[in-house]
Order: C-alpha cells, then structure tokens, then sequence
C-alpha cells in the first residue's frame, strides 16, 4: 500500500478519538510514556506479533500518535504527529497507567489501493498475468499516498455513517473526503516504468471510476 495509517493522522488528527472499531483494534492495555518511549505494562497482545511498526498510530490517554518504531513486543518509540515521516519525533508528555489502544485503518486503505492500482491499469503485487504491470511498476508510491488517504478516509466515514442522514455529521464528512479523493485523482500522475528497467518511462493518471462505498 502507498498510505500507512499515519497518513489519515495528517488530515483528521482527531481520527482515534471519532472513529475505533474494536474489530480493528490489534492491542489493548496500559502503559507508561517518558519523552518519546511508550512501555506497555499490561497487554492484549504483543506490538510485533500484531505486525505494528512505523506508519502505525496508537491511542494513548484518549488522543492519537504515531508509532515511529517497535523494539519490542511492549515498547515502542511514539511521537506527536510530525510534519513529516523524516522529521525527529517530537516527545509526549510523560504519563503513568495511561491507557494504550493501536488501532488500524488497513482495511479500508487496502481497498482504496487496489482501486487505485485499477484505475491505473496495474495489478497488485503478485497478480499480474503475463504481459501485465504491477504495483512495482510505479516509481513514485509517495506521490499516491495523498490520494489513498483521502479514498480511505471517504470509506471511513461513510461507514459511520451509515444509516444516519445526509446531514449527519459523519455523512458530510464522507462526502468532503469523496470530493477531495476525485480533485486528487485529477491531479496526481503516477510515474510508470514499463519495461522493467527501474526508470520511469510513461505517466499514468488514474481513471474515472467514481469510488463508492463497496
């Protein structure tokens, strides 16, 4: 995928605090935090054998951070949200028996990824027919993180929403984020290798499927 959870942060920093599905909910427990050290005393589960790493965001006390790295199945480094995923992490205030939940949007942004990929005429990695390109092909995946975000995040809430009015909250907010997902598709070009030589040598934009809530 081109989006990490980390990359919803960016435009709904409050994201954890609005939306947490339990079923996506891949640890649980209490912890203390010291600068940018997160140490889970008591858990669910353990933070590797859950597959949490960078890009992953964790909910410490009620708000949202980003998981900068795993060391261990109880600690990992945290860091407020960073303009950029280079950036040095920036350090929490210290905390004692905090509680500590990870969450995950990969779900949601693994069926925006393969929407993209198919708007693009590629296949995901590992099922390309002969003849046919893949992910691999794309030599800017960064540049499509922008556009899987806001397709992720449109799924998001309009999974909240459902049910509920057009006028509900959540509903509005899913239809913002279905309207940003198609100016960014508009604009991004993905930077295509065709021959296999790792040098990009055609520009894609991705088609005009209207991204609907599956």
């Amino acid at each position: 995928m081109f989006a990490t959870d980390r990359d919803l942060l960016v435009f709904e920093p409050g994201l954890l605090g609005e939306v947490a599905w339990a079923g996506q909910r891949l640890v649980s427990g209490t912890g203390d935090v010291s600068g940018t050290t997160l140490t889970l005393t008591s858990q669910d589960n353990g933070l590797l054998a859950q597959g949490v790493g960078p890009g992953s965001i964790v909910r410490i006390g009620g708000n949202g951070f980003e998981i900068v790295s795993v060391s261990t199945e109880s600690t990992a480094q945290v860091s407020r949200l960073r303009a950029s995923a280079a950036d040095a992490s920036i350090g929490l205030v210290s905390m004692t028996g905090v509680a500590v939940e990870v969450f995950t949007f990969a779900p949601q942004i693994a069926d925006v990824h393969r929407r993209v990929l198919r708007m693009l005429g590629l296949e995901p990695a590992g099922e390309a027919a002969g003849g046919e390109l893949d992910e691999s092909a794309v030599m800017n995946p960064g540049d499509l993180a922008r556009l899987e975000a806001l397709g992720a995040l449109h799924l998001i809430y309009a999974g909240v929403s459902a049910g509920l009015g057009c006028d509900a909250p959540a509903s509005i907010r899913a239809e913002f984020y279905r309207a940003r997902f198609a100016a960014e598709r508009g604009a991004v070009v993905a930077k295509i290798d065709t021959d296999g030589d790792g040098v990009a040598d055609a520009a894609r934009r991705p088609g005009l499927g209207r991204l609907v809530r599956g």
